[in-house]
């Protein structure tokens, strides 16, 4: 019997072994998955922090701790109370959303093509030149004709900017909005802007849904357009966002809604 125990505990630790190394723990006989552990380190790795073993631990700790108080809380039947069964059901429905999102995606991946096709839109879109501009917002046109002619006087435009334009944040600095292309801009603006050379102020009041706007072009360069590679991501997720609303569209179209 002795002979018989000391050639089997050998080969029951070879079998038990990979069983083992499957789980991260076992708390009170319930595994804890090594993939549990496997998944956050991944997660958190995505966010910017190295695997390490000290990493490793602190998981593996937490999610023993974890496990501990789950044990306790289904002992003590927590789970069947109405409050913990609502906020349960509504965790695996968000679980589920987000699963059919991903697979989605996944079984309808964005063609490099595609991408280039946006891309050049965009690129179009943002023209060669990016504008240095700087604005004075009012409530009214004749509020706006009003300061076109106080320029025309010769008063300053940031000066008039500080005093009289109701966009505040710009307004503290002589309404100046910074460089950027006029597709970044409402269209009444927009369109304004490409007409305007540097240093013209547009001479008529341009409306928006904003209010009115006197436009001054302070300068200008080419644009500099990045890369088709440094978009690539943007103009894949801005896709797939698109397809995937379109996809939840149509569901809810399908759904017999009562």
């Amino acid at each position: 019997m002795k002979r018989t125990t000391r050639f089997l505990l050998p080969l029951i630790a070879a079998v038990s072994l990979p069983v083992f190394a499957q789980n991260a723990a076992v708390v009170n006989g319930k595994p804890i998955p090594a993939s549990h552990v496997n998944a956050i380190v991944s997660e958190v790795v995505q966010q910017g922090q190295a695997d390490t073993p000290e990493l490793r631990a602190t998981i593996k700790e937490n999610l023993i701790m974890r496990e501990v108080l789950v044990q306790e809380a289904e002992k003590q039947k927590l789970a069947a109370q109405p409050a913990v069964k609502s906020q349960i059901e509504i965790t695996r429905r968000n679980i589920m959303v987000r699963a059919l999102m991903n697979d989605f995606i996944n079984k309808n991946p964005v063609s490099d093509a595609e991408i280039q096709k946006e891309y050049n839109r965009m690129k179009a879109l943002a023209g060669d030149t990016e504008y240095q501009v700087s604005h004075i917002l009012v409530k009214s046109a004749e509020e706006a004709k009003a300061i076109v002619e106080q320029l025309k006087g010769g008063s300053k435009f940031d000066e008039l900017a500080k005093e009289k334009s109701i966009d505040t944040p710009t307004a503290d600095k002589g309404g100046d909005l910074g460089w950027s292309a006029p597709h970044v801009y409402v269209d009444p603006f927009a369109q304004a802007l490409v007409k305007l050379k540097k240093g013209e102020y547009s001479q008529e009041p341009v409306q928006s849904s904003f209010g009115y706007h006197i436009i001054m072009v302070e300068d200008t360069r080419p644009l500099k357009v990045p890369t088709v590679e440094e978009l690539k991501p943007g103009i894949t997720q801005s896709i797939q966002e698109q397809r995937w609303d379109a996809y939840t569209r149509t569901l809810r179209e399908k759904a017999k809604i009562k």
